[in-house]
């Protein structure tokens, strides 16, 4: 560490300090990967959904795991919404 009052060498590079820089968003902002990942969310929730959904078609009645299955599709699908 150089002494307080000492100049830089001509031709060095400052380095600038912690925290001058603003944070950049993860994956600089990428609206494509948004948008594919977003799509890709919605599709596993349908997925996931067409379970249990497709039993309640046939008349049998949904237990307790398809109904906590329909929930975690729903929530899926809200990820993928945003």
């Amino acid at each position: 560490m150089s002494p307080p009052g000492a100049e830089a060498a001509p031709g060095a590079v400052s380095v600038p300090g912690p925290g001058s820089a603003s944070p950049r968003p993860l994956f600089g902002g990428c609206w494509s990967c948004r948008l594919l990942s977003g799509a890709g969310l919605l599709m596993a929730a349908i997925w996931i959904y067409q379970g249990p959904r497709s039993t309640m078609k046939k008349g049998v009645p949904p237990s307790m795991g398809a109904i906590a299955q329909m929930i975690f599709a729903a929530g899926e699908g809200r990820g993928g919404g945003r």
